[in-house]
């Protein structure tokens, strides 16, 4: 039996508008003390603000945090994965597509959020999965510190 994403995804996503300023998203980042947030419009998630996100494209860039919105700097188009995916197929997208985070989707609703620190930290089979990966295809610079730490 194999495991999927639905067995190590956190549930509890934080969500916010993406009409929000920067400044109120980071207020909820730390509050929760978490390093993203799933925007969504109406509901439905449309992409994802990292803390990578804000130092690069708020911060780095100067811009205000109380006037700049959201979807100004959010990652798009969202990439998800299936609440049924297998995690081997999930550890593969994270890298063909160089995320560490995956909102999980079922029925086109959010349902919870897997990151590359949930998947190598789950338990050893997962690390033998990150191994194998790892020796096909190259980590992107931000996802090797990860992959390096938990796989040895």
């Amino acid at each position: 039996m194999s495991l999927q994403v639905e067995d190590v995804m956190v549930e509890d996503v934080v969500t916010v508008e993406a009409d929000v300023t920067v400044k109120r998203a980071v207020g909820l980042m730390n509050k929760y003390e978490i390093g993203c947030l799933v925007v969504t419009k109406r509901g439905k998630p449309i992409g994802i603000v990292t803390e990578r996100d804000m130092l690069t494209r708020v911060l780095a860039e100067s811009r205000s945090p109380e006037k700049t919105k959201v979807s100004d700097i959010m990652s798009r188009p969202l990439i998800v994965a299936q609440a049924e995916m297998d995690l081997e197929e999930a550890a593969r997208l994270m890298f063909k597509m160089k995320v560490k985070k995956l909102p999980v989707v079922s029925d086109g609703k959010l349902v919870g959020l897997v990151t590359l620190t949930d998947l190598a930290r789950f338990q050893p089979q997962v690390i033998k999965l990150l191994k194998k990966i790892q020796t096909m295809e190259t980590a992107p610079k931000r996802m090797k510190k990860v992959a390096d730490y938990y796989v040895v």
